[in-house]
Order: C-alpha cells, then structure tokens, then sequence
C-alpha cells in the first residue's frame, strides 16, 4: 500500500474498528489499537507496519489527551517498599535491557529472589533508560545490601550476559 497515507488507511477501516482502535489508543492501549487496525486492515491489504503508522498517527491525533500509563516509581522508597513485598529474600538487583517496536529499548530493573527463586519486575524505565536504572539500581541494592548487576550500561543489549546466582 505504498503511496497512501496513514489517513488514507485509516479511512479504508469500518467506523465501529476505528472507534475501538481510537478507544485503545486514548487508553494508551497501542499494542491493543494495532492489533485491531491490523486484524481489520489485512483484509484491505494493510501490513503490520502500515498498522503501526496509522496508530502513530491516532497517537499524534490525540497528544495530551491520551491517559498515559504511569512510569514507574524510581525513588528508593517506593522500590525499597516493592522488594520488601516479594515472595522470598532478594539476593540481588538487576538491570536488564528489552525492547521493542512500539517503546524502543527500555530498562527493566528486577529484584532476583531466593527461596523461592525467581526474577521480579521492580521498575520499567523508558526514559534515560540506562542512567536511571544504573542509578536506581545501585541505590537499592545498597539499601538492602545486596549485588547489583548491569551487564551492558553504555550500550542497548538484550543479549548482554545475566547475572549468575
């Protein structure tokens, strides 16, 4: 569909699939919004990534209107709290990379447990991922006395080496 705008794809989608896609996007539900554009718009020969650009475009549409999902809380007391609440001893903190087409790269910064083991999501940073992770990070594992582990803090890297128990 090279040639056609995003308002032109939009304008080929039923009124009832833009009002539900426009309901997702005002909910910051992108993910949810592109599915339904996408699901809808196959059938007129719309791609993924045409679907992406038409919820862009929704996005921008809408600007400071959208109920934007909140950031996560950074500040020690709030991470102090979370890991306190978890199932098990934190053993560790971690910084951890992701990323994907909606958010770029972002930073998960995760309490790793013992007894029961397991990884839990403290925190998701998407903005100045890596500073305020590191920062973050290391606050809290002095707090609790625990390592801290970024394997990759210069560069995005989803691949980059875990900490080891």
């Amino acid at each position: 569909m090279s040639g056609i705008t995003p308002a032109d794809r939009w304008a080929l989608l039923p009124a009832g699939i833009r009002e539900q896609a426009d309901g997702y996007v005002l909910q910051d539900a992108r993910m949810r919004a592109i599915r339904v554009v996408f699901e809808a718009g196959r059938a007129r020969g719309m791609s993924l990534h045409d679907a992406q650009l038409v919820v862009n475009e929704r996005y921008l549409r809408y600007g400071d209107s959208i109920a934007r999902t909140p950031r996560s809380p950074l500040d020690l007391e709030s991470l102090a709290a979370r890991a306190a609440g978890l199932p098990g001893r934190v053993v560790a903190v971690e910084a951890v990379w992701d990323g994907d087409t909606v958010h770029d790269w972002f930073v998960d910064l995760l309490a790793v447990t013992a007894e029961p083991a397991g990884e839990h999501r403290l925190a998701t940073i998407h903005t100045d991922p890596a500073a305020a992770a590191d920062r973050a990070g290391r606050a809290l594992a002095a707090r609790l006395a625990v390592p801290f582990h970024f394997a990759s803090p210069d560069t995005p890297d989803d691949e980059a080496p875990r900490r080891r128990p």
